[in-house]
């Protein structure tokens, strides 16, 4: 081989391995695009948390409890004792279902008539159809069950009439429309990509322009820098939420049931976070192409793990762990809440006090670096 496209090669080798990010890039990233594609993209959703109502506390009962269980496709995580209870907690998302026993459960099944409901929360389709179906199927094998045992206690041949019928309703998105899901997370992308991605590239580009330093030597001082630089990106985005949400509202029919004041103020409590995020990019990068890869390494994980195209329900403990320190996960859960159950405040207290954390802990963690930098 020619010696000198060899010292080329060899050049650009060492380039490569002095260049940290790029190492990034080339190595961990394609490892965390498998992992996250193999552990987390998936449809399949298991223990799906559910309160129950029992009014009967029959074995009877006990027994229909145990065929949930056994299904591994819900976990009975709250028992609850009025309708106004497990309202609560559906709308406030600790729960994506409740089963309902009326009192007379027991001896409606022995006449051959009984009824349960199972009332889910249709504000994510995936999780709401994979419920759906299931408690149906689960109410049908049960109800064979039963048939069959009563056939042969009484020597008679069993009915073709099943003596349970598990009755469901579907809230808030009844017909399981797959719009009204994704497109409150797309606002929640829009705004994370386009503050986190614009923001630190706008201040790396005064960077490589040289005129970062001319910035510096005039009496602004460095605050009044990092708020003129962030805020222009900050109205952007929530122009784009506005047009998402007059799009989503009148093609796709999405609706918009909560407080628009609330939407906006929390959107922008989000905004923190993702400007912090942006602006502690600009300060690890010194280039526009370096900032895209530093920002990129957030975007990944945050794609995946948030919720916005594969519940959270259906990954491993281990990535919902992980998927706590995602700023986006709790705002995509606040954004849905309030356009398709129109929850108020306290409905949605834990995920903002995460968002609170957020914001506080990452734009300070941003600025103090980035005006240490400019120091």
């Amino acid at each position: 081989m020619n010696s000198r496209l060899i010292s080329i090669i060899r050049k650009e080798f060492i380039q490569i391995f002095r260049d940290p990010r790029t190492l990034v890039l080339i190595i961990v990233m394609p490892m965390l695009q498998l992992f996250l594609l193999g552990y987390a993209a998936t449809t399949d959703v298991k223990n799906i948390s559910i309160a129950v109502w029992d009014q009967s506390r029959s074995p009877q009962a006990r027994a229909l409890l145990d065929a949930f269980r056994s299904a591994n496709y819900f976990s009975i995580d709250y028992v609850v004792g009025s309708d106004q209870e497990y309202r609560e907690l559906i709308e406030s998302g600790d729960i994506r279902a409740a089963l309902i026993i009326p009192p007379d459960y027991a001896q409606r099944l022995l006449e051959g008539r009984a009824q349960v409901s199972l009332v889910l929360d249709g504000s994510d389709a995936t999780v709401g159809g994979t419920a759906l179906n299931t408690a149906r199927l689960i109410g049908q094998s049960y109800a064979t069950k039963v048939l069959t045992e009563q056939a042969s206690l009484t020597g008679r041949p069993s009915s073709f009439t099943p003596p349970l019928d598990v009755r469901t309703q579907v809230w808030y998105n009844p017909d399981l429309i797959a719009a009204y899901f994704n497109v409150p997370g797309v606002i929640g992308m829009i705004l994370y990509f386009i503050t986190t991605l614009l923001t630190a590239s706008s201040i790396v580009r005064e960077r490589e322009r040289g005129t970062i330093e001319q910035l510096i030597v005039t009496p602004i001082r460095s605050w009044e820098l990092v708020v003129g630089k962030i805020l222009p990106y900050s109205i952007l985005a929530l122009i784009d939420m506005v047009e998402v949400l007059v799009i989503g509202h009148w093609w796709f029919k999405v609706p918009i049931k909560g407080d628009l004041g609330l939407i906006f103020a929390l959107s922008g409590l989000f905004l923190i976070s993702s400007l912090g995020i942006g602006l502690f990019a600009s300060t690890v990068a010194n280039t526009q192409q370096e900032a895209f890869i530093t920002v990129m390494v957030t975007m990944l994980p945050s794609l995946f793990l948030s919720g916005f195209f594969f519940p959270i329900e259906a990954m491993p403990k281990f990535l919902q762990y992980v998927s706590a320190i995602v700023p986006l996960r709790y705002y995509l859960v606040i954004i849905r809440a309030l356009l398709l159950k129109g929850v108020g405040l306290p409905a949605l207290q834990n995920e903002v006090i995460a968002l609170t954390i957020f914001a506080i802990v990452i734009m300070g963690i941003a600025a103090l670096r980035f005006r240490k930098r400019l120091d």
